[in-house]
C-alpha cells in the first residue's frame, strides 16, 4: 500500500517511511488514506483478531502484521444490565485494550526498519508498546510520570524495555520523553503522535457492528490524549459514509472531574482544551491535561454533537466495587467510565442501549 502522511497544519505529505514524529513545522500527522466502503464480504474470516479488518485499514504491506498479532481484539460484548452493556476490551495479551493500536503502530515501525524506539505512557499504552517491540525484537524505553502503578511497571519491565520514572505530571512525563526524541533521534512509538495507533482503535467499532449486527445508541469513551475516542469516530464516520448505519450514535465522551481541560473548553465555547489545573485523579490513564490532538478531539466532538462530561471521584471506587460484585474487576480509569455513565444519566434521565469499554483490567492498579 501506496501511504503517505498529511500534516494536519500545513498540508504537506511526507512518507510514511519517516522517523520524524512531525511536521517540519510542527503540526501532527494524520494518514492520507481513505477505506472502501464497509463491506462484510471483505472481512478476513479466517483471522480471529483485529487484522480481520485489514481491508479498512491502513498498513504498510500485507505481511508484516503476521509477525506482530498476539490474537488482539474480537473481545466479547456482555449485558451489564437492562440498558448498559460492556465491552470487555481488557481481554487483550496485555490486559488493556491498547494492544489495538500497539499491534497496527509495531507493526509499522518494523515495516519501516526501526530498531530502538521511545514512548511516553501512564501504564497501559506503554506496557503494550513494550510486549508488541518484545515479539518484534525492538528495543523500546518507556517514561511513566511518578504514581503510575508499580504493577504496570512490572509489567512494562518484563518484556525487556527500560522504564524512567519521571517527577512531576504527566505532561511533564511526556514532555522529557520527547526532548529524547529531539536530542538522541529516537524512533518516538508514540499513542498520540503517531496515526498508525489509531488505525488499531477503528476496530473498537468495527468489532462491534460485526457482533451486534449495529451499533448501540449510545457509546461512552473515556478522553484523555483521545485515542480510543478518534478511533472510534473515525471508524463510526466511515460505516455512515459507507451506508452501513443510518445515524450516528450519541457519543458519550467522558474526563475526570480532577483533569478536564476537554470538558472546560465545550463548557467555555473554546475550540482548543481549556488550561486548566489539573489535580491528582484515580483515573491516571486519562489525566492528561494538554492533550496533543486536542483541538482535533474539539473538531469531532463540534461535528457529531458529542456529550463530554466528567467521572465524579466520589464515584470510582464504588462503582468498581459495584462491578466488581458482578464478577467484573477493572481498574480504576475504567470504573470511571461507569461513574460517568451513571452521572450523565442524573442529568440526562435514563439512557437505555449503552456500550461502555471494560478498557483495563482490574490487577494493574494499585489503589
Amino acid at each position: 500500500m501506496n501511504l503517505s502522511f498529511v500534516c494536519t497544519q500545513c498540508g504537506k505529505k511526507t512518507p510514511v517511511t519517516t522517523h520524524a514524529p512531525r511536521c517540519q513545522c510542527g503540526g501532527l500527522f494524520e494518514l492520507d488514506f481513505q477505506a472502501p466502503d464497509w463491506d462484510e464480504k471483505l472481512l478476513d474470516k479466517t483471522q480471529w483478531n483485529l487484522f480481520r479488518y485489514r481491508a479498512f485499514m491502513a498498513l504498510d504491506d500485507d505481511h508484516t502484521w503476521r509477525d506482530i498479532t498476539m490474537g488482539e481484539g474480537m473481545t466479547p460484548i456482555i449485558r451489564f444490565n437492562d440498558d448498559v452493556m460492556f465491552k470487555m476490551d481488557y481481554t487483550m495479551p496485555t490486559l488493556s485494550f491498547k494492544d489495538r493500536g500497539a499491534a497496527t503502530l509495531i507493526a509499522h515501525c518494523k515495516s519501516i526498519g526501526v530498531k530502538h524506539c521511545v514512548q511516553d505512557s501512564s501504564g497501559n499504552a506503554g506496557n503494550s508498546v513494550a510486549a508488541y517491540c518484545a515479539g518484534a525484537n525492538i528495543d523500546c524505553e518507556i517514561f511513566v510520570p511518578e504514581g503510575t502503578s508499580p504493577k504496570k511497571i512490572t509489567m512494562i519491565e518484563s518484556h525487556g524495555a527500560k522504564v524512567h520514572v519521571i517527577e512531576g505530571s504527566r505532561d511533564h512525563c511526556a514532555d522529557v520523553c520527547r526532548s529524547q526524541v529531539r536530542e538522541k533521534g529516537a524512533y518516538y512509538a508514540n499513542h498520540v503522535y503517531n496515526p498508525f495507533f489509531y488505525e488499531g482503535m477503528k476496530t473498537y467499532i468495527y468489532e462491534t457492528y460485526e457482533q451486534l449486527g449495529r451499533i448501540p445508541e449510545h457509546i461512552v469513551v473515556p478522553v484523555g490524549n483521545g485515542t480510543l475516542f478518534i478511533g472510534v469516530v473515525k471508524a463510526l464516520e466511515h460505516l455512515a459514509r459507507s451506508g452501513a448505519i443510518d445515524h450516528f450514535p450519541q457519543i458519550i465522551a467522558l474526563q475526570s472531574e480532577l483533569c478536564d481541560p476537554l470538558y472546560q473548553a465545550q463548557k467555555q465555547g473554546l475550540i482548543e482544551p481549556a488550561k486548566i489545573n489539573a489535580k491528582p485523579t484515580m483515573a491516571e490513564g486519562i489525566a492528561i491535561g494538554q492533550p496533543m490532538r486536542g483541538k482535533e478531539i474539539l473538531d469531532m466532538v463540534h461535528r457529531h454533537k458529542i456529550e463530554l462530561i466528567t467521572a465524579p471521584e466520589e464515584l470510582i471506587l464504588k462503582c468498581r466495587h459495584d462491578i466488581a460484585k458482578r464478577g467484573i474487576y477493572c481498574e480504576h480509569t475504567t470504573a470511571a467510565n461507569y461513574a460517568a455513565y451513571l452521572h450523565y444519566c442524573e442529568l440526562h434521565g435514563p439512557t437505555p442501549d449503552t456500550l461502555i469499554t471494560m478498557c483495563g483490567a482490574g490487577i494493574k492498579s494499585d489503589h
